[in-house]
């Protein structure tokens, strides 16, 4: 059997190591990939840390990782779409075919959605393997190809720029928006990004870092910048009537944002929910209703998603780096090789890199 190096999180505090049998094709529709790019996700760090986010709890040991590029090593007998040598990102959650919320059009929502690198909520089954290894399989569907000038490092990126393309589509924001962003960490710069893309007309983020909005900046997602600690009013008072942002998405979970993005939102508005809140939040329901304004909820991503993401870097990068309106590679601030992934994990976890790359083993 072919070996598949992994990095394993075997609870709080503890990854090591591991080497499996590579995952084999067991369907006409199943495609190999061998891994090159992984991003951690904030997501990774919880578990790393606490072992749990809401219900889904550390139980056994899992694979880590879940944002992926990578090329194709082996296809079965029915796969059409991608080809051996292909370079692709993968979506890495899979939903059950047979649930409701697939055939509504909705699979993001499955309640059976089996998702890398997620513990499963019964203990009697296995987790689902991560992308942090050699060779990680996915069905066929769910894998764009990258276009030639998008690297497997931007690839890795697509996973979260998804959950920033699908927060953008929620709010049915289009040209000529004016849109504020609560957090500049990596999905709250993506959503900028995306809001830049999408023809805003203005896209102001909120942090309270200033390296943090400087790269908002830097970076070409933002128009105007906001440090809510050092300002001499609440972030709602800084809008006018004839500037209040129409679109607000929600990137922290903080209260006080929750509460602040309602209260900036203009009448008739839109409100998404990205970021994910400790526990219950006081709401300013009053204003939300006076508003007739609109609150999304936003989950993961969902159809479309992916290829929208590559397609928004195909578009930025098609007339060379140089012409990018947006440098979502400045996004990446560190890279580790694989033998040094657990190192990887530590600087992220002490709130280093914005957004880091591991190399895929050799």
């Amino acid at each position: 059997m072919t070996k598949n190096p992994s990095l394993v999180l075997n609870k709080i505090d503890d990854i090591s190591f591991e080497e499996f049998d590579a995952p084999t094709i067991t369907s006409p529709h199943d495609v190999l990939v061998e891994v090159k790019k992984t991003g951690i996700c904030g997501s990774d760090i919880h578990y790393y840390a606490h072992g749990k986010i809401g219900d889904f709890v550390l139980t056994k040991p899992m694979v880590l990782g879940h944002e992926s590029a990578g090329v194709v090593a082996e296809v079965g007998s029915g796969v059409t779409s991608v080809k051996v040598g292909d370079r692709v990102a993968i979506e890495p959650g899979v939903p059950s075919r047979l649930s409701n919320e697939y055939k509504a059009g909705k699979y993001n929502l499955c309640p059976h959605m089996v998702f890398a690198a997620t513990p499963e909520s019964s203990p009697d089954k296995p987790n689902p393997p991560g992308t942090l290894c050699k060779y990680y399989k996915s069905p066929e569907d769910f894998l764009v190809k990258l276009p030639d000038h998008v690297s497997l490092e931007l690839g890795a990126l697509v996973e979260p720029l998804s959950v920033g393309v699908h927060a953008a589509r929620l709010s049915k924001l289009s040209f000529g928006d004016k849109v504020l962003i609560f957090g500049a960490g990596p999905v709250g710069l993506l959503a900028a990004a995306v809001a830049k893309k999408f023809g805003a007309a203005t896209v102001t983020v909120v942090d309270i870092f200033d390296s943090k909005l400087q790269m908002a900046k830097d970076i070409g997602a933002a128009t105007h910048t906001i440090n809510s600690k050092t300002a001499s009013k609440p972030v709602s008072e800084h809008f006018t009537a004839d500037d209040a942002p129409n679109v607000v998405l929600e990137c922290t979970g903080a209260e006080i944002c929750i509460q602040q993005g309602v209260l900036a939102l203009a009448p008739g508005g839109r409100y998404v929910q990205v970021g994910n809140a400790g526990g219950y939040v006081k709401f300013p329901i009053t204003e939300l209703a006076t508003k007739e304004a609109t609150v999304y909820g936003s989950f993961r991503y969902g159809f479309g998603d992916y290829k929208t993401s590559v397609a928004i870097l195909d578009e930025n990068y098609n007339k060379g780096k140089e012409n990018a309106q947006i440098d979502f590679e400045a996004l990446i601030t560190d890279r580790y090789s694989f033998k040094d992934a657990i190192k990887a994990y530590d600087h992220v976890r002490a709130g280093g890199p914005v957004k880091c790359i591991i190399d895929g083993p050799e």
